[in-house]
């Protein structure tokens, strides 16, 4: 397993303050982020490793080479995760864009992290036909680069399990708000993924119900996600 090396930390504290690492792989030179906050965190994710709710240790985003063809992601993430020192379990991602052009934002305590290539976008509602080729003036046709949004959402706060699920809606339309207001003819890409971190529940603690963008720590993230993937798109293009 190619090793992965973090350079020094440098920078003002921040609950979401994930390590830059670089590899070697196949002869290219590909970039990831791993966060690790270490034990009290739930998450929810749509992650191909570490999918669901429950608690994680670290968070990885692995760019891959343009291309990818293993079969096998999860393990790739598990063995790239345990070559950079992380422990437990945990959350990964991966992405063909480079996750060193990764967008970041605050607000009100919500944080959130994204990386955005928009090179394979669409709509969600598309029409059957996308499915099995047969559209070729209404689908995108023939050979395209791989393009996937990431984010990764922290929260200083305990959520339910509803609230954690309403969370991955608000950062998913406050995604949607961030490629509209881009000018992108699109809701996302096929392979988007997200994942929300929030504190574990703690005697006397509050645990909020809801993450909806009209509550309070819901609002917080939907603004935090739509810089952060506003900041995100421009690293990559509009392509």
């Amino acid at each position: 397993m190619p090793a992965l090396l973090p350079p020094p930390r440098t920078g003002a504290a921040r609950l979401l303050d994930p390590e830059h690492l670089t590899r070697v792989e196949d002869g290219e030179r590909l970039h990831a982020l791993l966060w690790r906050p270490g034990p009290g965190w739930r998450m929810v994710s749509s992650a191909v490793l570490g999918g669901g709710i429950a608690e994680r240790a670290w968070v990885l985003n692995a760019q891959v080479a343009h291309g990818y063809r293993r079969t096998d992601p999860a393990r790739h993430l598990a063995g790239l995760a345990r070559a950079a020192g992380a422990r437990g379990p945990g959350v990964g991602l991966m992405t063909a864009a480079d996750v060193s052009a990764h967008g970041r934002a605050r607000d009100g305590g919500a944080e959130a992290v994204a990386t955005a290539g928009v090179s394979v976008r669409g709509w969600a509602a598309a029409p059957q036909e996308c499915a099995t080729g047969a559209a070729p003036l209404q689908c995108t046709t023939g050979p395209v680069p791989p393009g996937t949004v990431n984010i990764v959402v922290a929260l200083p706060v305990a959520l339910s399990d509803a609230a954690l699920v309403n969370a991955v809606m608000t950062a998913t339309e406050a995604k949607v708000q961030a490629l509209l207001d881009a000018g992108l003819d699109c809701s996302g890409t096929p392979t988007d993924a997200v994942c929300v971190a929030a504190r574990a529940p703690r005697d006397g603690a509050d645990v909020h119900a809801f993450a909806g963008p009209r509550s309070e720590w819901g609002a917080r993230l939907a603004r935090a996600v739509h810089r952060a993937v506003r900041a995100a798109l421009p690293a990559v293009g509009h392509s």
